[in-house]
């Protein structure tokens, strides 16, 4: 007798529901609009040698999304996505108009299997 309702049947149901949800979807050509361009910084090139790409991604697009479009442009299935929401900066500017903004930013890491590259160039 579970004490609080959770018992292994619905907890099986539950994993395969979770795991419904984290299946990649199909972009049909929108992959580009989904993953802007890949983020080439000192931090994010050393990472490239434990197999985890970044990229500069919408800020509405999810994971499932990003897999897809990852698998699409890449020919490669991602293990896992973490994304990263970097809010905008003030930036003093050297004109008459004193101080500006820089737009907030999405980044994705993109981890991939064991083996598995991916060429930029």
């Amino acid at each position: 007798m579970a004490l609080f309702g959770d018992t292994k049947k619905g907890k099986n149901e539950k994993v395969a529901r979770t795991r419904a949800a984290h299946a990649t979807v199909s972009l049909h050509g929108k992959a580009h609009d989904i993953i802007r361009a890949p983020w080439f910084s000192e931090k994010a090139l050393l990472a490239t040698e434990k197999g985890v790409y970044a990229f500069a991604v919408s800020p509405r697009a999810t994971k499932p999304e990003i897999a897809g479009a990852v698998k699409e442009i890449y020919k490669v299935t991602p293990r896992a996505i973490r994304i990263v929401n970097l809010p905008a900066k003030s930036k003093a500017l050297r004109t008459r108009r004193g101080t500006g903004t820089r737009a907030a930013r999405c980044k994705a890491y993109v981890y991939l299997n064991a083996g598995e590259t991916i060429q930029f160039a």
